[in-house]
């Protein structure tokens, strides 16, 4: 009888020890369970705050390479000043850089939401700039050519408002800003906020006139009239150009290079030679 007890308590003592043990494996399990979560957490925080950092660096620099909109005050600033020193001193006229008596015009067709355009402007035209439009041998002519911006109303809108700048002898200071400042392609950047802060980025602007100048119906008429004259030089892409002397037949400046100045240099020392 007494083994049988002995059996039994054995049994139930060996079930305790099993049960003693299973529990201790389950509260192992929860322990490294908890752990886990705890590090989890820790690595969710974390990550959580590498996004927020990311996004703000985003934000901060307009959230890609190609979009400039998002432009600190400093930076504006120093494109503002930079777009001075590069044309202050220089006539301008209407749509015209350069002496009235320049003795070679260059007539360039742009698009202000054009990134090739940006190129040329940040590449090439400084130098054309500086060497030949400062020294009066040169005038450049920009004109109007709808191919980046993809609603032809908000092209006649921008354009009118470069042209509006134009009748106060600015418009270079105002595409050039809008050139330096644009944003990224197809975005529907072009607001009337956009506009506004670029007019009033132009030093000596009388913001009241160039908004009221904006709704002349000439302004849109020059737009459409450099749609035709684009179209009767055959050209479907911005920039592009044509040159020749001033008040004589004008050519097509074939594939100069936007970033070098070279091409421009060799077609009018050809023509101040000539």
């Amino acid at each position: 009888m007494s083994s049988v007890e002995d059996d039994a308590d054995l049994t139930r003592k060996q079930r305790r020890e099993q049960a003693r043990e299973e529990r201790k494996a389950l509260e192992q399990a929860e322990a490294a369970d908890a752990v886990r979560r705890k590090r989890m957490t820790r690595l969710g925080i974390v990550v959580a705050v590498v996004v927020v950092a990311v996004v703000v660096v985003l934000i901060a620099t307009g959230g890609s390479s190609n979009s400039h909109t998002a432009t600190s005050s400093t930076a504006k600033t120093a494109t503002e000043t930079g777009i001075t020193s590069l044309v202050s001193g220089i006539p301008q006229s209407g749509n015209v850089l350069g002496s009235p008596t320049a003795p070679v015009t260059l007539v360039y067709f742009g698009d202000l939401e054009c990134p090739v355009c940006r190129e040329f402007t940040l590449g090439a035209l400084p130098a054309v700039i500086q060497k030949w439009v400062r020294t009066g041998k040169l005038k450049i002519e920009y004109r109007s050519l709808e191919t980046a911006t993809r609603e032809p109303e908000v092209f006649k809108t921008q354009q009118v408002a470069a042209l509006a700048a134009g009748k106060q002898d600015k418009m270079w200071n105002f595409i050039e800003t809008f050139y330096h400042e644009q944003g990224e392609e197809d975005s529907g950047y072009v607001t009337e906020k956009y506009l506004q802060e670029l007019a009033q980025q132009v030093p000596g602007l009388d913001l009241a006139k160039w908004t009221t100048d904006r709704s002349e119906p000439a302004l849109a008429n020059q737009v459409a009239s450099d749609e035709q004259a684009a179209s009767n030089a055959g050209f479907t892409g911005t920039p592009s150009f044509l040159i020749g002397k001033s008040g004589g037949a004008l050519k097509k400046l074939e594939n100069p290079s936007l970033t070098e100045s070279s091409g421009f240099d060799a077609e009018i020392e050809k023509l101040l030679a000539g």
